[in-house]
């Protein structure tokens, strides 16, 4: 098994996106935004992710205006995208269906 915080290289985070539905890649982090019914409904989603990220200990830079919510994920340490990136944004989506 490889290591969840070794850095992915640019081809295989590229043909990885398919996975993970909604997200593209912005520089060096996996970008993603939602759109929720009201405010509402955007602030129980972040607090569900909030939940996954303690559980991975691995946080998001993200931000709320209304019904949206954007997320951008990035291994800081590894200096990129890693497999903790990938297995954190199958979660959200998750979350979000």
């Amino acid at each position: 098994m490889s290591n969840p915080n070794e850095l992915i290289d640019d081809a295989t985070v590229d043909a990885r996106l398919g996975e993970i539905p909604g997200w593209e890649r912005r520089g060096n982090a996996l970008h993603r935004d939602f759109e929720f019914a009201d405010f509402t409904a955007a602030f129980g989603f972040m607090a569900s992710v909030a939940c996954v990220a303690e559980r991975l200990f691995h946080h998001p830079e993200w931000s709320n205006v209304w019904n949206r919510v954007s997320i951008d994920i990035s291994n800081h340490a590894a200096g990129g995208i890693t497999e903790k990136d990938f297995d954190f944004a199958a979660r959200v989506n998750k979350l979000a269906a």
